[in-house]
């Protein structure tokens, strides 16, 4: 259970449980689980057994603080929101990649915030899996593998994140106008945006800022112009990847989904991945636009826990660790 907030009672997931499995199953128990930042994450357990995982969002179950709005055409804004799962669902099944069957579709009314109700995959996530298991982890690697394929060949003309401002015909929330820039150059300024709150707040950041925001801008000037996108999940890490009882991955986490460089999606799977990075590996990625990501990357992770850890977020040890690694990660890439 989550020590820092209290979550919400049985009584008042009561209504989100009828919805979702009718009246004749009722709801004998509520788990809240750990780890998500922006949206409660709850099992729901009913008098047959039988379980479900409710979404729920609301400011309460948002950790994250509030800062200024991005630009309008910057696809990296806090994801979050019924509107954003929803649209990533449609986007991931029409591609054929696996997520949590929707039991019942983002609703309001039934709770203060919004709230769906998916299928509870009870596997584990694959992070757990590999240490467990390696073998069947290799088994469950290679298939997501597959999965990242068909996701990233998944292809839009513009970059953003579905759902945003809501459908036009055939395909969902691409209504705003075109992008005015590049991606490579939407990414270069959230990067030194991210460079200047690490060097607030990280001496040996602020020592190398100036060497930084050369690389940073030397790696931009390198990457050629492209107007295709493929479809990336945004934080597919191995906690993020659930294993079924037929050891199929299935993604969740998914409202950060987006069509961007899927470069972008590689910097993060090589980082979060390691060693079994090559079962998710491609062929044709930028290379240019790589080094690039790889660096803002690692600012990202730098910049986004320290301002995580503004606010109540309970586990404030394992932030500590991924800022660590991540600014030894950005000084590694002066080398």
């Amino acid at each position: 259970m989550d020590g820092a907030r209290v979550g919400l009672s049985v009584d008042e997931l009561r209504p989100v449980a009828r919805a979702a499995f009718g009246r004749g199953l009722v709801l004998v128990s509520v788990e809240r689980l750990t780890g998500g930042t922006k949206k409660g994450v709850y099992r729901l357990t009913l008098d047959g057994g039988s379980t479900g995982i409710a979404y729920v969002w609301h400011p309460g179950e948002d950790y994250w603080p509030a800062r200024a709005a991005l630009a309008s055409d910057d696809p990296f804004e806090h994801a979050t929101g019924a509107g954003l799962f929803e649209a990533a669902h449609r986007e991931f099944t029409a591609a054929g990649v696996r997520v949590p069957r929707l039991l019942l579709a983002p609703t309001a009314g039934l709770l203060p915030g919004e709230a769906a109700v998916v299928q509870d995959v009870r596997g584990g996530t694959l992070h757990d899996l590999r240490r467990r298991d390696p073998r069947r982890a290799e088994v469950v690697l290679a298939r997501l593998g597959d999965a990242v394929r068909r996701m990233h060949a998944r292809r839009h003309d513009r970059y953003g994140r579905p759902g945003l401002d809501g459908p036009t015909p055939g395909r969902p929330g691409f209504d705003r106008p075109m992008p005015g820039r590049p991606v490579e150059q939407v990414v270069l300024a959230r990067a030194l945006r991210d460079l200047a709150e690490a060097a607030d707040r990280v001496e040996r950041i602020a020592a190398v800022r100036q060497r930084l925001a050369d690389a940073l801008a030397a790696r931009c000037a390198a990457v050629a112009p492209r107007s295709r996108y493929g479809l990336i999940h945004g934080e597919l890490g191995p906690d993020h990847v659930l294993v079924d009882d037929r050891d199929r991955p299935v993604l969740v986490d998914i409202e950060g989904a987006m069509f961007l460089d899927v470069e972008w999606e590689h910097a993060f799977l090589e980082l979060r991945f390691g060693d079994a990075y090559p079962a998710l590996a491609v062929d044709g990625l930028d290379e240019d636009r790589l080094r690039l990501y790889r660096l803002a990357l690692h600012l990202s992770l730098v910049a986004g826990p320290l301002r995580l850890l503004d606010g109540d977020f309970p586990d404030r040890a394992g932030m500590r660790v991924i800022v660590e690694h991540n600014v030894n990660r950005a000084l590694g890439q002066l080398a």
